[in-house]
């Protein structure tokens, strides 16, 4: 049932970010500064779109003397172009936020991370393309690209998918312009005020 709904919630959201896409909008990002991460993406994906369209295309000629089939068909394609199209906008209106406070690292609709300033241990710039899973850390890839390290003084809670959670003291993700997420973010480090006990 949890499965259910992570999958219902997720449609819902991607759909939403359709609409906001259209409306040239974004989400969450008020009061922070927005850092993208979809740069390039667009051409790959409307090319994906564009195959699915010559798919659907062919599809109808060939299935046209099978009525049930070619319903069947054709929703399936359509809602795939949409899907794709969706996903593109995702990215689009969700980027990375530097909000009062914290780091919200996002990726679409399926990774949102808000990461404390004061967690922040370290942070440097690191491209890579190839990611190993191990205990403790997180990969936020684009296209199967990282350009940014965080490692944390303490770790933070990382909320899957499907609602599992995990601890995470570093965190790989990518930004379009990664030198200007470090700054940002290290400006913002070093104008917040000391925590109580440390010298001013």
């Amino acid at each position: 049932m949890r499965t259910a709904r992570a999958l219902v919630r997720h449609e819902v959201r991607m759909l939403g970010s359709l609409v906001l896409w259209v409306a040239r909008r974004s989400h969450g990002t008020g009061g922070g500064r927005a850092f993208g991460y979809a740069r390039g993406q667009g051409a790959m994906t409307f090319g994906l779109a564009f195959v699915c369209l010559v798919e659907t295309l062919t599809m109808s000629v060939l299935l046209r003397d099978f009525p049930v089939a070619h319903g069947i068909v054709l929703f399936l394609d359509v809602y795939t172009m949409v899907f794709v199209v969706a996903l593109h906008a995702a990215q689009a209106v969700r980027p990375h936020v530097l909000e009062p406070g914290a780091l919200r690292i996002r990726r679409a609709v399926h990774v949102d991370l808000r990461i404390p300033l004061e967690r922040i241990a370290s942070m440097r710039r690191e491209s890579r393309t190839v990611h190993e899973r191990a205990e403790g850390e997180l990969d936020v890839a684009v296209g199967t690209q990282t350009s940014l390290i965080l490692e944390l003084a303490e770790p933070v809670d990382h909320v899957t998918f499907l609602g599992r959670r995990r601890k995470v003291r570093l965190v790989r993700f990518h930004a379009d312009d990664a030198d200007a997420v470090v700054r940002a973010v290290t400006r913002a480090r070093n104008a917040r005020p000391p925590l109580p006990g440390q010298p001013a």
